[in-house]
């Protein structure tokens, strides 16, 4: 007898419930959407109820539509894409996964990032405020990551569609406001004495990295560096410290060391790893 399927996880359900949010705004039907968009009324109606993790154009073209910025739903959609990513579609396992490994959200020197995340989570955006305890559950599994590219024999190849700056255009700049994130490839990940995750995040169209972090506690900070640019975050609160924070980019290319440090709040050391541009 055929098992029911998977009820929505409470990252899936949280986007839907955002963007349900954004197309009321709109004040179009299923039917309408699908007219002003490149998907399907059916595709709209999955989407929209939490049946299926909806692509990120499909995010951004309705945060155009409702006049949202796009980086405070893309926060929620990468935690839900990680999360999907990393579910298992076999029968499930008697055994608890492993613990989580690195997959988003940005602290930059700006503040850009942290300010996104928290108004994913708090702000209009987020539309049912009864989901509030994103806790561990809104972090995801070891590889949210798509098979990387061959490495280019040259200098960078010019940006691809989306992709707003490139090289020294996006030094100390957001990744998610650039669209440098879609989806970039993990250099390095690594597990710091305190239990919190570090990694190193590469763009190729961008042609830049950045670090991020999550397991962590109000308080702890993260570097990264390359080629003598660094950039810090702080975990400031809780919202912080149960989401990913991520650095401002650094420009790289094929051969950079980048380096990512991690300082945790109390009771630690530095620690510090060393990943490579392919």
């Amino acid at each position: 007898m055929p098992s029911p399927p998977p009820s929505p996880s409470p990252e899936r359900t949280r986007l839907a419930a955002t963007l349900r949010e954004l197309k009321d705004r709109t004040g179009l039907s299923l039917a309408g959407l699908a007219e002003q968009t490149t998907y399907s009324k059916s595709s709209w109606d999955r989407y929209l109820n939490g049946k299926a993790l909806p692509p990120r154009q499909a995010v951004q073209e309705l945060c155009a539509l409702a006049r949202e910025p796009e980086s405070r739903c893309l926060a929620l959609w990468e935690i839900a894409e990680s999360e999907w990513t990393w579910r298992p579609t076999d029968a499930p396992s008697p055994a608890t996964p492993p613990p989580p490994s690195p997959p988003p959200v940005e602290d930059t020197r700006t503040g850009n990032r942290r300010t996104a995340i928290k108004a994913a989570l708090v702000s209009a955006c987020a539309a049912t405020a009864g989901i509030v305890a994103l806790a561990v559950l809104l972090l995801p599994g070891p590889n949210d990551d798509e098979p990387q590219p061959p490495p280019s024999p040259s200098s960078p190849a010019a940006p691809l569609p989306g992709a707003r700056c490139q090289g020294a255009a996006c030094e100390g700049q957001d990744p998610w406001n650039m669209n440098c994130g879609s989806p970039p490839d993990t250099l390095l990940e690594h597990r710091t004495a305190t239990g919190a995750w570090v990694s190193v995040r590469y763009d190729k169209a961008c042609g830049a990295s950045w670090a991020r972090t999550w397991h962590t506690s109000v308080g702890d900070r993260v570097e990264v560096t390359a080629d003598g640019a660094t950039y810090r975050a702080e975990i400031k609160d809780d919202i912080d410290a149960k989401n990913y924070v991520y650095t401002a980019m650094t420009a790289t290319r094929p051969g950079t060391t980048v380096r990512v440090c991690f300082e945790p709040a109390t009771n630690g050391e530095r620690e510090c790893v060393d990943g490579r541009v392919p």
